[in-house]
């Protein structure tokens, strides 16, 4: 154990970032979706195209070209392309991984998705060629921030939108360690409650190393100016950023951390009912109540949206 966290120090070159994480994303492509309780249904659907229209304020237009960084498993793009929200998606990773996890969904559910491995600090495409360009909980990961806005620019028509979601804000990311904690302490007794067995450790990560690699993975949280700042000093205009959930948040990352210690099949169905319905009522109260009351940053995610002027 002393050799492997020896060999799992934290990276501190930008290179070494982009190589972590695409290592630990190659690692947890398989089970990614599973982790993360990832929907291709209706209510998938609807969870995506509602954080699109509020990171546009209330808007979903119809998009001809999206481009979306570090697109994961395709959670976004396809969801949209499906709703026929976008008519043609590009998808970029920096984990081969992800993409081959991408391409598959794509063709379960039959949609047809450009999809290729790339960097989102150096896109390879012609400048002007988008007119949205998205992601979902990646700016996180990314080194330089200003040289990624600079390139999101470069690519967006004028007059494209950028919409990021699922970023997590400096004080909310301080908020959700509680529940994690907490739920750390009672997992012996909720596993013994559900007679589930423990499982092995990083299981749902791809292994005991990748599970190593996760802690080295997210190298920032945001303030709303930190990220206002970064669409602004790229000549974005139009921007905007909000807060979402916190309520459900707490819920979330509460079951989530207990479901990890146990093996996935002794976890009863009424309890995975159960998370997921509370987690998406939850999310309403969120939406209703607090999000429109309370400062963006007190929230777990921040959403931010800008357009390229012209």
């Amino acid at each position: 154990m002393v050799t492997l966290r020896f060999l799992m120090a934290a990276p501190t070159t930008p290179d070494a970032i982009r190589d972590v994480n695409a290592r630990y994303h190659d690692g947890a492509a398989a089970h990614y979706d599973a982790k993360w309780g990832i929907d291709w249904g209706e209510i998938g659907r609807e969870q995506v195209l509602g954080k699109v229209r509020k990171a546009l304020g209330g808007r979903l237009p119809l998009f001809e070209r999206s481009l979306e960084v570090g697109a994961g498993t395709g959670y976004f793009s396809l969801h949209l392309l499906m709703a026929g929200v976008t008519r043609a998606a590009t998808c970029t990773d920096i984990s081969p991984g992800m993409i081959e996890a991408l391409t598959a969904n794509a063709q379960r559910l039959g949609v047809e998705v450009d999809a290729c491995v790339a960097d989102a600090e150096a896109l390879p495409f012609e400048d002007r060629s988008f007119d949205l360009l998205l992601g979902h909980a990646v700016l996180h990961h990314l080194p330089d921030l200003d040289r990624a806005f600079s390139e999101f620019y470069r690519v967006l028509r004028p007059g494209g939108f950028i919409v990021f979601a699922g970023e997590p804000s400096r004080y909310g990311d301080r908020l959700a360690s509680v529940p994690k904690r907490v739920a750390t302490a009672a997992a012996p007794a909720w596993r013994a409650a559900l007679r589930a067995a423990k499982a092995p450790s990083g299981h749902s990560d791809g292994g005991e190393i990748n599970h190593e690699l996760e802690q080295h993975v997210d190298v920032h949280a945001f303030t709303p100016g930190d990220l206002e700042g970064f669409a602004r000093r790229a000549g974005l205009d139009d921007v905007s950023v909000r807060g979402e959930e916190l309520l459900a948040n707490w819920f979330g990352w509460t079951n989530r951390a207990l479901e990890t210690t146990a093996v996935a099949e002794d976890v009863p169905m009424a309890w995975k009912q159960y998370a997921f319905h509370g987690y998406l009522a939850l999310q309403k109260v969120d939406g209703a109540v607090l999000e429109p009351r309370l400062p963006a940053a007190l929230f777990y995610n921040l959403l931010v949206s800008a357009r390229r002027p012209g």
